[in-house]
């Protein structure tokens, strides 16, 4: 075990190669409150999301999360490095008290990395340490050269809690009560500064949202791509990339985060990190280098996973009563092609008609275009099965719509925007009066 002093820093690529972990810490003779600082590559704070603490114990992506304390632990706090988005670069392990103490008055304290459930480093400090603090970053996860790295801090703070939200360029607000999270960051602000080719994109998706009422709406957006042998020439022609940013305009108009989750699925199913504003321009082209394109296409198995995700208490198995959400999940589900799991599928599809998730299909090919039966069955398409899909008995509520292009390219900004709000608007009246919604 390494014994570390303020200042000493400590590679983790040998001890915790897959960047799994667990910090724990404690303090005798004070009641403190712990946090974790997610922070962008300025030292900043610019996703309040990415402050974790007892009121929001887990950050969107599930890389870092609160946990039970045990073995003398007063906090612990739980880490999977590789989810964490590539515009967060550092991970400040923060203290505070809540009264008139200050930090001078505690009698030890220490902070502790685990792996595996085996303590593999401590940095222990002292009274003698500190003077009139009320908050002190105890220790620091950062990226350097690819690769994260642990440094004992012991930085106090006399202004508390306040004192440090604000050093990492946080807003406090005026009656900032116990432990709470800093102000939203101006989403628009973000997104002129950090990706500026969204911007006339977020005002279109503005412009559409407003039509259906939904201007105030709030809401996951998860992408789903089939990466499938026949989509190759789409991702090297950059028409994914261009899809997936209209897309994370859209998640900029339902969430402030500023990012959304996405799965990638072949014959098998992958979850990279979220794209987000800071790693949006070369996201696409990343994530294949990653995942290269596969054989087999399974609809169901990713629906099983996304299911699995966001309502972690069914593990993409079977619902048959309705589960009430705080917020809806929208998630834009793209393919080439039919699908091998075909009865997987739709089950999955039942299933999620008891939760607040509305998958909106696209199919990149040939589909029917007339909506009269006898018409369409002169028609040949390439998704008669998402077609079917549509159309599925058995739900609790329809859950799903399917529209076809011949390229991702194919509809303008305006059109796209509108084409996605065609029937998620009714889908959220029928989830609220079903018990889907809060």
């Amino acid at each position: 075990m390494d014994v570390l002093s303020k200042g000493q820093r400590l590679p983790l690529a040998n001890l915790v190669p897959a960047g799994v972990l667990d910090i724990g810490v404690a303090v005798q003779g004070l009641a403190l409150d712990f946090a974790c600082f997610g922070l962008d590559g300025a030292g900043k704070l610019s996703d309040e999301r990415y402050m974790t603490f007892f009121n929001q114990p887990r950050t969107p992506c599930g890389s870092v999360e609160v946990r039970t304390a045990s073995g003398g632990d007063h906090a612990a706090f739980a880490f999977q490095l590789p989810r964490l988005p590539a515009g967060i670069e550092r991970i400040v392990v923060a203290a505070s008290i809540d009264g008139a103490a200050v930090m001078s008055q505690m009698a030890s304290g220490y902070l502790r990395l685990l792996a595996g459930g085996h303590e593999v480093a401590r940095f222990a400090f002292a009274a003698a340490d500190f003077a009139q603090e009320k908050a002190v970053m105890l220790g620091e996860l950062y990226r350097k050269d690819g690769a994260w790295r642990f440094m004992a801090v012991g930085q106090g703070f006399n202004g508390g809690l306040d004192a440090l939200v604000r050093h990492f360029g946080g807003e406090v607000a005026p009656a900032m009560a116990h432990v709470s999270a800093p102000a939203k960051i101006d989403l628009e602000k973000r997104v002129a500064r950090e990706a500026p080719q969204l911007v006339s994109l977020v005002k279109q998706a503005a412009v559409s949202l407003e039509k259906v009422g939904l201007s105030q709406h709030r809401a996951k957006v998860c992408l789903c791509l089939d990466i499938s042998g026949s989509m190759g020439r789409l991702y090297k022609e950059g028409l994914v990339q261009q899809f997936a940013e209209r897309i994370l305009a859209l998640g900029c108009k339902f969430d402030d985060d500023g990012e959304i989750d996405v799965f990638l699925f072949g014959k098998d199913v992958h979850q990279p990190d979220p794209m987000d504003l800071s790693n949006c321009t070369t996201y696409v082209k990343r994530v294949i280098q990653l995942h290269p394109l596969e054989g087999d296409t399974r609809y169901g198995k990713a629906m099983q996973a996304i299911r699995a995700f966001y309502f972690p208490d069914a593990k993409g198995q079977e619902r048959t009563r309705p589960l009430k959400a705080d917020m809806p999940v929208y998630v834009m589900f793209v393919t080439d092609g039919g699908t091998s799991d075909q009865a997987t599928t739709e089950k999955q599809l039942r299933w999620a008609s008891n939760e607040a998730i509305f998958w909106q299909f696209m199919g990149i090919g040939k589909g029917r275009k007339s909506k009269s039966k006898f018409l369409a069955a002169f028609a040949d398409s390439d998704f008669p099965f998402l077609e079917k899909l549509d159309e599925l008995g058995g739900r609790l509520i329809d859950n799903a719509n399917y529209f076809s292009v011949g390229s991702p390219d194919e509809h303008s900004d305006a059109e796209l925007y509108d084409l996605l709000m065609t029937e998620y608007p009714d889908w959220l009246k029928l989830a609220r009066q079903h018990g889907l919604l809060a």
